[in-house]
């Protein structure tokens, strides 16, 4: 069917892809961005959810265990009525719409009621999961065909409507979607009807997101397994010889940081680069910004240093922020980087050198010891007396730079460039992670970052939560303040940076266990 205009009802059946919320389509997200109604299945990644419109209507219309939330009348009665409304519905559903779905019931009582629709398809659970879990659903000279079959078919059925013999005396890879609890009668039927027991069998749980789970067997003894692990639903079983490609050709369940949960402290605007960092290397990275970066009360300060900028030898950046406010407000007097003429500028480190690069800048001076003691040592081999000294900040900041220059002779000037604020609260699904004791790791990047989770969550409160959780430190200033408030430091790098803190993570946990069941064979 074709869209109507806007004022009638439309409804998008949109697959949402098997978990991971990067594999939805372009045109998944964009009918996601012009939800009035979104309508949401229980294997549909809640990160989609964001996508919509701050003001639409979520409805969670999904099944858990095999128990149905709403039953399939009641929600094709719901996109009807939300559709008869006048709003643009999107029904959210795992996988792919069409792929044992429903997604064909429920275009069929849309078309019974006259509603127009559009069905945009996904990535079905067993393409995206078998993918995820390092195993080619086809393999030239080992599957040259595949089938998708369900999983669910009663064992009590007198007679069933799955071909068991065909499935079985053929070569091609057969994937069952959720089949786990008949996994016993799934593995028996297919050796009794000719395929032998020895041939491999994968079952994956949570394909395509930080928390898969893979166990793999055999027909003869998958079942056991399965049992002796605890392995449950949601979950595909991928059955045939291409199975045994998996410990070739794993690429995600075997990254550094897979399995592992943590729990990112860094302003919101600056957490992406990071945090996306991080999730490459597998880990599950839960965003718990504990400072907002917004301007000063005035720039009155900055305003009047930037009239002088003409006057001063050196202007010294500590951080990324003092770069970006000191160029915005450069900009708002309609000057840019040619205002500097000879004053020379001082990076505390690579990346807020590396800021200063957008702009145009090279800095002059980038100390070895990337904090504020190192930059008063690389000062205290320069000729500094009578210099006169630019030191835009944060209005937390620590003193020791202007106050040692000072020491040193220069006259040093510090206007506030920005300020840090303390969010009211922590996002709820970081703090329900850290409630439910999934956190594995918490990193900080300066002294606030720790000062501030304190101050949200409370001194016994902050304590509680984070005992058994790795600390991870950006350098020894902000160690110190993390055990002066009472926790033990697991991870600091030599060098303070955000890459030196990655790899130093990736070593801390190259020893520990990754989630069992990801590398059980």
């Amino acid at each position: 069917m074709t869209e109507n205009s806007a004022a009638e009802g439309f409804v998008y059946l949109v697959g949402a892809g098997p978990g991971d919320p990067g594999l939805i389509t372009v045109k998944g997200r964009d009918c996601l961005a012009k939800a009035e109604v979104v309508l949401y299945d229980y294997l549909a990644n809640d990160d989609l959810l964001r996508l919509a419109p701050a003001g639409a209507e979520l409805i969670y219309a999904g099944k858990i265990g095999g128990g149905h939330n709403s039953d399939q009348q009641k929600i094709n009665e719901l996109l009807v009525e939300k559709a008869r409304s006048g709003r643009q519905v999107v029904r959210l559903k795992g996988g792919d719409p069409f792929i044992f779905g429903r997604g064909g019931e429920e275009c069929l009582a849309l078309e019974a009621a006259g509603i127009p629709f559009e069905v945009v398809p996904g990535i079905t659970a067993a393409i995206g999961a078998s993918s995820y879990a390092g195993i080619p659903l086809t393999h030239r000279c080992i599957a040259t065909s595949v089938a998708f079959v369900t999983g669910h078919e009663s064992p009590e059925k007198e007679n069933s409507q799955i071909d068991w013999e065909r499935l079985s005396l053929g070569s091609g890879t057969v994937v069952f979607y959720m089949g786990v609890k008949n996994l016993p009668q799934i593995a028996q039927n297919m050796i009794s009807h000719g395929r032998p027991a020895e041939t491999p069998v994968a079952l994956i749980r949570w394909g395509t997101r930080p928390e898969q789970e893979v166990l793999v067997g055999t027909l003869e003894n998958i079942a056991e397994k399965a049992r002796e692990a605890g392995f449950r639903a949601p979950a595909i079983t991928v059955v045939g010889e291409v199975v045994s490609l998996r410990e070739t050709l794993r690429w995600f369940d075997n990254r550094p940081l897979f399995g592992k949960s943590i729990l990112v402290t860094r302003a919101a605007d600056q957490a992406g680069e990071f945090s996306g960092r991080l999730e490459r290397l597998g880990a599950r990275v839960y965003s718990c910004p504990t400072i907002e970066i917004i301007p000063p009360a005035s720039f009155e300060e900055l305003d009047g240093a930037i009239t002088e900028i003409d006057t001063f030898d050196w202007i010294i950046f500590t951080s990324y922020n003092a770069v970006k406010y000191f160029f915005c407000r450069l900009n708002a007097h309609g000057l840019d980087t040619r205002a500097l003429g000879r004053c020379r500028v001082c990076a505390v480190g690579p990346k807020t050198a590396a800021a200063l690069k957008v702009f145009g800048v090279r800095a002059d001076l980038v100390p070895p010891d990337y904090k504020a003691e190192g930059v008063v040592d690389a000062f205290g081999s320069l000729e500094i007396a009578g210099k006169k000294v630019l030191f835009p900040k944060g209005d937390r900041a620590r003193d020791v730079v202007p106050r040692e220059l000072a020491r040193m002779g220069a006259e040093v000037v510090t206007p506030v460039a920005y300020a840090n604020v303390i969010p009211a609260d922590i996002p709820a699904e970081s703090l329900a992670a850290l409630e439910d004791g999934k956190i594995d790791c918490v990193t900080f990047t300066s002294s606030s970052t720790v000062q501030n989770l304190q101050r949200i969550l409370g001194g016994e409160r902050f304590l509680h939560l984070l005992d058994g959780v790795a600390i991870a430190s950006i350098g020894p200033i902000t160690s110190s303040t993390c055990r002066e408030l009472g926790l033990e430091v697991h991870v600091e790098p030599a060098q303070y940076t955000l890459d030196a803190l990655e790899a130093e993570l990736v070593e801390y946990f190259a020893g520990t266990p990754q989630a069992e069941a990801a590398t059980t064979v």
